[in-house]
């Protein structure tokens, strides 16, 4: 049954190019839809292929010093980075304070900022993985995904039920801090690729390289055409595939789209739910004058976010068929428990954090916002405690057993 997966891949993908192609002829908006959809299909390839994780990058390097998967992130912040700065340099070509680029992830700065990291990281710990590797490890057939989707909605609901106390102690008067308006381009850009390359050697430090990359054929000779197509389908993609190809799309969708994010439409449905049973107070205060992964109930749900994450599933469902990695099983009681468990806390930090790794991290991070590096900082702080609790628990089962 196997060899039928990869028709059906091919098949789901010839469906995303059809979908598309009749998507942008509508009027009002049909290209950029079109684009999102095109645009999230193959960010959802990119992801499944090169496993792409947050959550799994940060737990290779704190439990087997395996740096390859963050070097990976450090690439796509860098060549994000650099993108985004060419892109925006064009929008507003003199960065002064208080003047912000529209619609880009710049969030203020608080401790509400950084408890909404420590509780993603958190969240990453319990359920495996962050909500942007939920959402391809869903087309996977993951047997944790639905569940931490679940109660990521949950975790949005309990976020905006606490979101106008936090916003009156603390958010209301947070700086929002866009480094370019205080260094310039220039000067926000060297700064950022000054510290992504420090933080390159130190991760680099007695890092022996390692097999996983080498060459399709090992007598030097080129290889065939289809030996390259069935390359691409087996295995992993390299780690620095992933992180330049995901530094890329992050750049490039700003021209067409709002940045990345992959939380606005779950945290849409999930204050509209909210609100039609009353959970929720009807003001929430300020939030919708924040830029980052917006959850204002839409009028339509045919959006550029909504289709973008349509594309991730469907790209990463049509990556999973062809390289044979779809492999569903029925979930046990203990994912249910972590998926929902880690899945609140992930959808509380992402909705306090006004984003997750995608969104805030990722994006916020490209375009200079110290909100960004901020969160990110929490999440991976979080990340490391998490792991090294994980460990000691198990450490301490060990020994009693013994």
């Amino acid at each position: 049954m196997s060899f039928v997966f990869p028709w059906i891949g091919a098949s789901l993908a010839g469906a995303v190019i059809w979908l598309a192609y009749r998507l942008q002829a509508q009027a009002g908006g049909g290209r950029t839809l079109a684009f999102a959809l095109l645009a999230g299909a193959v960010l959802g390839l990119v992801l499944q292929r090169s496993r792409f994780c947050f959550y799994c990058h940060a737990r290779d390097w704190f439990d087997r010093r395996d740096p390859r998967g963050l070097l990976a992130i450090v690439l796509a912040l860098a060549v994000g980075s650099v993108g985004s700065t060419v892109v925006l340099g064009g929008w507003v070509p003199q960065p002064v304070p208080g003047q912000l680029p529209p619609d880009m992830h710049i969030g203020p700065v608080s401790w509400v900022l950084v408890a909404a990291g420590l509780a993603f990281g958190a969240g990453m710990v319990v359920s495996g993985s962050c909500i942007s590797a939920h959402w391809y490890r869903l087309a996977e057939g993951s047997a944790v995904s639905p569940f931490a989707l679940a109660g990521s909605a949950l975790g949005f609901v309990l976020g905006f039920k606490t979101w106008n106390a936090l916003y009156s102690w603390q958010v209301a008067d947070a700086p929002v801090i866009w480094l370019p308006a205080h260094l310039g381009y220039g000067g926000a850009l060297a700064l950022q690729l000054g510290l992504l390359a420090a933080l390159s050697t130190w991760l680099w430090r007695g890092f022996s390289h390692q097999s996983g990359s080498a060459p399709a054929t090992s007598d030097g000779r080129v290889p065939t055409l289809g030996a390259v197509w069935r390359r691409l389908w087996t295995g992993r993609w390299p780690y620095w595939v992933g992180g330049w190809a995901v530094g890329l799309i992050g750049a490039l969708v700003i021209v067409r789209m709002r940045p990345l994010g992959v939380t606005a439409t779950l945290g849409s449905a999930a204050r509209s739910a909210a609100e039609r049973q009353g959970w929720i107070p009807d003001r929430l205060n300020g939030l919708d004058g924040f830029a980052g992964c917006a959850t204002a109930v839409p009028a339509s749900w045919l959006t550029p976010n909504a289709l973008l994450l349509a594309g991730i599933v469907a790209g990463s469902f049509a990556a999973a068929l062809a390289s044979r990695q779809f492999a569903p099983r029925w979930p046990t009681w203990r994912d249910a428990a972590r998926g929902l468990g880690g899945g609140v806390l992930l959808g509380w930090g992402a909705m306090t954090g006004l984003g997750c790794t995608i969104g805030t991290l990722l994006s916020g991070g490209m375009v200079g916002a110290l909100s960004g590096w901020v969160f990110g900082a929490a999440v991976f702080t979080a990340v490391g405690i998490g792991l090294a609790a994980v460990r000691w628990h198990a450490d301490r089962g060990a020994a009693s057993i013994t």
